[in-house]
């Protein structure tokens, strides 16, 4: 127990210094990146770190409800462009899992139930439970993974600071009193509870948001998370991405990076065109609609939605649907295999 303690508290205070060398460096969405950079090197070099479940599920739904707070009646009018997005999103994925598998196993030489697994854009422990029923080579499939979430939790705000988007949110909200927020993170802790049992993905995130947007639309609450619980909560995401590289051996990420990079290179690329042909059809901010795309994690992507002042409620519902495609589309792309 004492072991694990010191572990979580050299993660989070590694990470605490990569947010404020990232802050002054002026990276964009630095309480993210910074964490996810030094940490990981930490980790490479064999420092021992660990995340609790219960600090990672408080920071989801934090978030969520950071991303709650963001949905308005604009937004819901908004959704009425949305629909040709949804149709576009399960063909930007078949894109990125096909164009994915087939390019590793024929680069790298992997086995087809090892190049799917690896190519799937998200849904991870989904995707390592299929690897152990179908005997893949699960340690590669988990350190390709990791390697590409880290790949665009770095590479996604750089694109979307290049593309003229700030690297922070615009105007800042008035925190919630606090018994609105304490009432609110309860409820949204009962309400991802419900949606876990009932098996449905990043159920937390889920949870905040769909309490707070609710709560935020009636008129019932007004304010977004203070700063003094948001900043932790993103930082603890950072710091999360990071220890997934707790243990791992440096020549482990060597041979799994080439692979990382093909599938990053090829995901992000398909994203961006998916999200340009979106732009076009829908008028929809096209660095919007890239995040939406982007295959990284939905925790993640949804917390860089906050950061960089995308449409919350957009970003989020795209990320859902995409886990829910890939719930069917990765047995049928194992079974194509066989």
């Amino acid at each position: 127990m004492r072991d694990t303690t010191v572990r979580t508290l050299t993660a989070l205070a590694i990470g605490a210094v990569g947010a404020a060398i990232a802050t002054t460096l002026r990276f964009p969405a630095p309480v993210l990146m910074g964490p996810a950079i030094l940490v990981t090197l930490a980790a490479v070099m064999g420092v021992r770190l660990h995340m609790p479940v219960a600090l990672r599920n408080t920071a989801f739904i934090v978030i969520g409800i950071g991303m709650g707070s963001g949905v308005t009646p604009e937004t819901l009018q908004a959704a009425r462009t949305w629909p040709f997005s949804v149709l576009a999103m399960p063909v930007v994925v078949t894109a990125i899992l096909f164009g994915g598998a087939f390019a590793v196993a024929r680069i790298f030489r992997f086995d087809w139930r090892t190049s799917v697994l690896a190519a799937s854009p998200g849904h991870l422990s989904y995707v390592l439970g299929l690897g152990l029923d179908v005997r893949a080579d699960v340690g590669t499939v988990t350190v390709v993974q990791s390697l590409r979430l880290l790949a665009l939790t770095l590479l996604v705000p750089v694109v979307v600071m290049l593309g003229g988007v700030p690297g922070t949110a615009g105007e800042v909200a008035a925190p919630l009193p606090l018994p609105a927020l304490v009432a609110t993170i309860l409820c949204a802790a009962l309400a991802g509870w419900g949606l876990q049992r009932a098996g449905v993905p990043a159920a937390l995130l889920l949870g905040g948001m769909g309490v707070s947007a609710i709560a935020h639309g009636a008129g019932i609450v007004h304010g977004g998370v203070p700063l003094w619980l948001s900043v932790p909560a993103f930082l603890v995401m950072g710091t999360l991405i990071g220890t997934r590289f707790d243990g791992a051996k440096l020549a482990t990420l060597r041979a799994a990076a080439g692979a990382a990079l093909v599938l990053t290179t090829l995901s992000v690329a398909l994203a961006m065109i998916g999200a340009f042909a979106v732009t076009a059809v829908t008028g929809l901010p096209v660095m919007q609609v890239l995040i939406a795309f982007a295959p990284g994690g939905v925790e993640t992507m949804a917390a860089m939605a906050v950061l960089l002042d995308a449409d919350p409620a957009y970003v989020a519902a795209h990320h859902v649907l995409r886990l829910f495609v890939l719930t069917g589309l990765v047995p049928l792309a194992l079974r194509l295999g066989r």
